[in-house]
């Protein structure tokens, strides 16, 4: 009789195995083991660094979804390195991973303090007790080139000395630039210089949701606590709280009690104040107050140094040339790592160096695969041109039923060809809830069975997209 790991762990695999490519399912779901479930925490034993970093990053929320629904409870993931068969593996990746804090191995003290463990987790990483920040992303460990110099000298001049200069600082820029890492590396940074600073990084979307929970749990004054008492305040993905207005006014009161008592304000978005629309001009007046910097796309040098510092983070070899045969394949950082893990992953079946055949044959597969490297940013584009909307009405509030087919075949797409997780397919359409989108995919698939318009906006719609 299967054991409750075991039926567990064949469910996930049973699930995991009709979403992704068959190379990707070999290299992680087959070397990987679902190892113990105890108090709600369960771990998983993965084959290294690299799987488990791409299990962490690509897969949590499709196993959680899994867990949660074959257990009717709210599960915590731990990810170690560990053979399958038990037997730790001590390799000088494991030994790195040692070193970084990414693996502990697995206690009844780990269990009890998971909030406080060094184990990747599949909850936001923590640095002593700083929620919601990764330890890797530090300035030390970003690619810089002109493209993002501006913001790199800022955010490390902010972090040295936080609420003197530039405050609020405002970056924004395109998905995949960086925003996100050097919102991590000025929390990372001023935590270090000093612990008993209070730092809190939040997005906008549990900005939100900690404003309507204050509200509902007639908790308002502890939510205000919280963040006007902080000394540095970093918010990601500021264009989501557009159109909320009790989300702004909060923000905007909180704003300026933090500008008064100075401490320092970080706020990121994909676009300039003056873009996000349905935002309070007194708010959008207070994120311009300071310094906005645009973070352009990478060039081809920055591509190349961030592809060779995340070889050297998956503890791999990569030759120079082969860097820059690979980023020249590449249009943003989002399709690099990926990129990246696909010719590790090639290299590592082999048991070979890294080649440049083996490059080679994996952008040749990433070309045939996607057809020119198909991104967010086109998907959105080429449905609303196709139905005559704007990006804005695509991941705007209103559920006419035009807006709505549009928005669920970018659900759909998005997720099934692209290959994007739920999480990042609701925010790239607006900051909207996983549930949405698998409900969206879902009617979809059931829509191009019986309607034959349906059938046939998808059929034109990938047609412009070459998919």
């Amino acid at each position: 009789m299967e054991s409750n790991t075991t039926t567990l762990w064949n469910h996930i695999l049973k699930d995991m195995k009709g979403k992704v490519s068959t190379g990707t399912y070999a290299a992680l779901f087959n070397n990987s083991a679902l190892l113990s479930i105890e108090n709600d925490i369960v771990t998983i034993a993965t084959p290294g660094i690299m799987a488990l970093d791409m299990l962490q990053k690509r897969f949590y929320n499709d196993i959680k979804a899994i867990l949660d629904a074959q257990t009717g409870k709210d599960n915590k993931i731990v990810f170690i390195i560990k053979t399958v068969s038990g037997t730790t593996k001590r390799t000088p990746i494991k030994e790195k991973a040692d070193q970084e804090g990414l693996f502990t191995p697995r206690t009844k003290e780990t269990i009890d303090k998971t909030t406080e463990t060094k184990a990747i987790t599949a909850q936001p990483a923590m640095i002593g007790h700083l929620p919601r920040v990764r330890p890797e992303y530090t300035f030390s460990t970003l690619a810089v080139s002109d493209s993002n110099r501006l913001a790199f000298e800022t955010a490390r001049t902010i972090s040295q000395n936080p609420g003197k200069t530039y405050n609020p600082f405002f970056m924004y820029g395109p998905v995949g630039v960086g925003k996100t890492h050097l919102m991590h590396a000025i929390a990372n940074e001023v935590y270090q210089r000093n612990p008993d600073r209070k730092v809190i990084y939040i997005t906008s979307e549990e900005f939100t949701n900690e404003v309507v929970e204050g509200i509902k749990n007639n908790e308002t004054a502890k939510m205000k606590r919280r963040f006007r008492t902080a000394s540095l305040l970093l918010i990601d993905d500021i264009q989501f709280i557009e159109g909320k207005e009790k989300v702004q006014e909060e923000l905007f009161h909180t704003f300026n009690i933090l500008i008064d008592q100075g401490s320092q304000i970080a706020l990121s978005s994909d676009r300039p104040p003056h873009e996000i629309k349905k935002l309070e001009k007194r708010l959008s007046s207070r994120f311009a107050g300071g310094l906005t910097v645009d973070i352009q796309a990478p060039d081809f040098e920055l591509k190349t140094a961030i592809l060779l510092k995340k070889a050297e983070k998956f503890n791999q070899v990569l030759p120079i040339d082969i860097a820059k045969m690979i980023a020249n394949g590449a249009e943003d950082t989002r399709s690099l790592e990926g990129l990246l893990l696909k010719v590790i992953t090639i290299a590592s079946s082999r048991q070979s160096d890294i080649t440049i055949e083996i490059a080679q044959e994996a952008l040749g597969t990433v070309v045939e695969e996607a057809r020119g490297s198909l991104h967010a940013d086109d998907v959105v584009k080429e449905i609303c041109r196709f139905y005559n909307i704007k990006p804005t009405q695509l991941k705007g509030p209103k559920r006419d039923a035009s807006l709505v087919r549009a928005r669920q075949i970018a659900m759909h797409i998005l997720y099934k060809d692209l290959g994007i997780t739920l999480v990042e397919v609701g925010n790239i359409l607006g900051g909207r809830d996983h549930t949405t989108v698998m409900h969206g995919v879902d009617k979809i698939d059931e829509q191009l069975q019986m309607n034959v318009h349906i059938s046939e906006d998808m059929s034109g719609i990938k047609k412009l997209l070459h998919v």
